[in-house]
């Protein structure tokens, strides 16, 4: 299989579509925090509701520390109807409490570190490192593995296999783009 011709085939379907939300704020913000957040909340939710709680999460907070200035109650009622938004708040406030308390409120840029946090999965590091840093990383979520192995590009299991295997034969650089490229993808479909 041409990765290559796929990957071009599907990028000029891919902008005809809308693009992630965390793809779109990583674009227009260039701000690792941002990604970080809008991306545990992504977790498990829809994509336009994902967008309308990040947007109005990041009107009260910006920073680890404004973020920690609100309770957990307040992120809860401004992030809802996300999935799982009580537990998304305890895990804000924690990631942000590590943030300032390990990183000086700077969001790693390093998979391997991101992982140390509670809450934070491969899906989440990688994402964080690709979209906020523009550093290398396979993002894969349930999507992406579907798809990757729909295709016979690979012949895995879990999310965290196809992970792996395209590190291994996935060319270096798609490595940033492919999530966003199999996310809107599927979002068409």
């Amino acid at each position: 299989m041409d990765i290559s011709a796929v990957i071009r085939l599907l990028k000029k379907h891919v902008r005809a579509g809308k693009l992630p939300i965390v793809t779109e704020l990583a674009d227009t913000t260039h701000d690792p925090f941002r990604v970080f957040i809008s991306t545990l909340l992504s977790l498990r939710t829809k994509d336009e509701v994902t967008e309308v709680a990040s947007a109005r999460l990041f009107t009260l907070a910006s920073t680890p520390r404004d973020m920690l200035a609100l309770s957990e109650v307040e992120i809860s009622r401004t992030i809802y109807p996300v999935g799982f938004y009580r537990t998304k708040a305890r895990t804000i406030h924690s990631v942000c409490r590590e943030l300032i308390e390990r990183y000086r409120s700077q969001v790693p840029d390093s998979i391997d570190e991101l992982l140390t946090m509670k809450g934070v999965g491969r899906k989440t590091a990688n994402l964080v490192v690709a979209l906020g840093y523009g550093k290398p990383g396979v993002c894969v979520d349930t999507h992406v593995h579907r798809i990757s192995n729909r295709l016979g590009y690979v012949s895995t299991r879990t999310p965290e296999e196809t992970e792996f295997a395209l590190r291994e034969k996935l060319p270096g650089r798609y490595w940033i783009d492919y999530n966003t490229i199999m996310v809107a993808l599927w979002r068409m479909t």
